[in-house]
């Protein structure tokens, strides 16, 4: 192709050189058929240097060069050009459709965490992610995890639903989430002695069959034991669910609660009768033949399924989590307002422990919460919250087994922001199995790998996904000489240096960008959260200092008047009272008068 080229631009030159030669000289008059042939040489040379560059050889060429001299790590100028700022602003008009109303420059005043959060800082440059993209974060205990998601539930724009076993994430984010909206507590496992400002009865909906029927799909979600759906599992945890969703539909129907849907479980025979009454009202009889069906099933099937429904109702017995749900309050308790949530921009902190016997009826609040959004979303313009709904589950495998596989392929084009936290991808696979796990990894777009990890299996696969690079190898002879150096492939990073990541320290692999290492930063480190913080602790402060300062100004007041008191009190240091206009004053005698005398 080279010489190709050299002929193509070799020719043309030489016709041009032709032309202007004397008539006699041979040829003369041909000097454009060379000109021509040196023209489609060079045409010739540039379609195949562009198929070269443009196919898939030349594609692969070219980022192994890049991957070589980058030594495996995104460059400069790929994390500017798919990991900053910049490319999130140009998508401002569809990730905040409220921002079309706004010409160019109206849009560059509004800031970027109006619609992206960041997520860590490659040397000078700062990583975002956009609203409409899902973050996974995995990383062993007290790496950070928390406190890096802390911030981006401090950088949403619009209302945010959190997850934690901590209550600490409450303390660092409620006085600043208090600005921008409500902030309410969802306890009910009663971690840290926290009560809930929120209450949920799971039966609210539940007259309209489609809400029973995925209702009664997270309860069951929540409280079956991890290890994902699958065989013989995946069909009791089916039946359990039509199950479930009929009993819960018929006690919808009827006015009954939560407490008398365990005892149709424990005793079917028993509210047999009650059930079949109150399905008779239901708009559709397909819960009618699910309920028939449980109620009719032979002794053996029917007890295991009602094994099976049993961890999902398992909360009941706990008297936090069933004044939570409202099971035994005298009035009935409706269901979660999301649509003012969304409006208000309010906060929702959703506290579990770690036993998962709450898990199931957290499982449904968050599930009910996202449906609604998702049912809102779709009524909004361009199918997305306008400001979106931001999701930040901490510790999510172990206190809210949501359908996680699902959500992230769905939910970000309707507004949704999820961010996810969890210790291990043996904890994803554990909880919705390997072909969930995959499902979660694949539809994240950023994954923060954090430091601490132990599983060789996790580690080998984390250096898998972030390749190899280059590495020269130098050969001395026996005298010590160098006698040459080659290079072989090796891990960009290896899975020991994976473990044994510093703290703040992620490696970040985003789509469309190779993999980086950058900072996080914590929440507490922030400058509104310390400027918050200040406020707290100096607001009482000033408050005794300022009433202080009104009683020593009352004491000096006082103390004024008891000294101009006591003054009053000698005759020859008083003023005669000056005239006013309400009385005319006294004449002053003149000298020589009797009055003067």
């Amino acid at each position: 192709m080279g010489r190709l080229a050299a002929f193509g631009l070799l020719l043309p030159f030489a016709g041009l050189m032709l032309r202007s030669a004397p008539g006699y000289v041979p040829g003369q008059s041909r000097w454009a058929w060379l000109l021509v042939a040196g023209l489609v040489l060079l045409g010739v040379a540039v379609m195949r240097l562009r198929q070269r560059r443009g196919g898939s050889s030349g594609v692969v060429d070219r980022w192994s060069r890049k991957s070589r001299r980058n030594g495996g790590v995104a460059s400069t100028w790929a994390i500017i050009r798919h990991g900053s700022f910049l490319p999130v602003r140009w998508k401002a008009k569809v990730l905040r459709p409220s921002l079309r109303q706004l010409g160019w420059w109206g849009r560059l005043a509004v800031p970027t965490r109006a619609y992206a959060t960041p997520l860590a800082r490659v040397g000078w440059l700062r990583v975002w992610s956009a609203c409409e993209d899902v973050t996974l974060r995995v990383g062993g205990p007290r790496t950070g995890k928390t406190g890096e998601l802390a911030g981006r539930i401090l950088d949403a724009p619009g209302a945010v639903i959190v997850t934690s076993t901590r209550t600490d994430v409450i303390d660092l984010t409620a006085p600043l989430r208090r600005k921008l909206g409500s902030v309410r507590v969802f306890n009910p496992s009663g971690l840290g002695g926290l009560a809930s400002t929120i209450v949920f009865d799971p039966l609210s909906g539940c007259a309209d069959p489609a809400v029973a029927e995925y209702r009664a799909g997270d309860l069951v979600a929540g409280g079956s034991a991890p290890g994902g759906d699958g065989g013989e599992r995946a069909y009791w945890s089916t039946q359990a669910r039509m199950a479930l969703a009929g009993l819960m539909h018929a006690a919808a129907l009827g006015g009954a609660g939560m407490r008398d849907v365990l005892a149709w479980v424990a005793n079917p025979d028993a509210g047999a009768d009650d059930v079949r009454r109150y399905l008779r009202r239901s708009p559709g009889s397909a819960f009618g033949e699910f309920a028939e069906q449980f109620l009719t099933n032979n002794d053996r099937t029917r007890s295991s399924i009602c094994s099976t429904i049993m961890p999902a109702l398992a909360w009941l017995t706990n008297p936090t989590a069933a004044a939570a749900a409202g099971v035994d309050a005298q009035t009935t308790t409706g269901g979660f307002d999301v649509p003012a949530l969304l409006e208000q921009n309010g906060t929702v902190f959703l506290l579990g422990a770690e036993d998962a016997q709450t898990a199931p009826l957290l499982c449904a609040l968050v599930g009910h919460i996202a449906r609604e959004a998702r049912k809102t979303a779709g009524l909004s313009p361009a199918g997305r919250l306008d400001p979106p709904l931001t999701l930040a589950l901490d510790e999510a495998a172990l206190i809210c087994p949501v359908p996680l596989d699902n959500w992230t392929a769905d939910m970000g084009g309707r507004g949704v922001t999820i961010h996810i936290a969890v210790q291990s991808r043996a904890q994803l696979r554990q909880r919705w199995g390997d072909n969930g796990a995959a499902a979660i990894l694949n539809n994240s777009a950023t994954l923060l790998i954090y430091g601490a990890g132990k599983d060789g299996d996790d580690l080998g696969g984390y250096a898998t996904l972030i390749g190899e690079r280059d590495e020269e190898v130098a050969t001395y002879d026996a005298q010590g000489n160098l006698t040459g150096i080659s290079h072989r492939r090796v891990p960009v990073l290896s899975p020991a240096l994976l473990a044994q990541l510093p703290f703040r320290r992620v490696v970040i692999i985003r789509r469309g960008m190779a993999p980086a290492v950058g900072k996080v930063q914590m929440a507490w480190k922030r400058g509104d959260v310390r400027r918050a913080n200040l406020a707290i602790t100096w607001t009482p402060r000033l408050q005794r200092i300022a009433t202080a300062s009104r009683q020593l100004a009352r004491w000096g007041a006082a103390r004024t008047r008891q000294a101009a008191g006591w003054t009053a009190t000698q005759p020859h240091l008083t003023e005669p009272a000056p005239a006013t206009g309400d009385m005319p004053a006294r004449a002053v005698p003149e000298e020589g008068t009797a009055d003067a005398a």
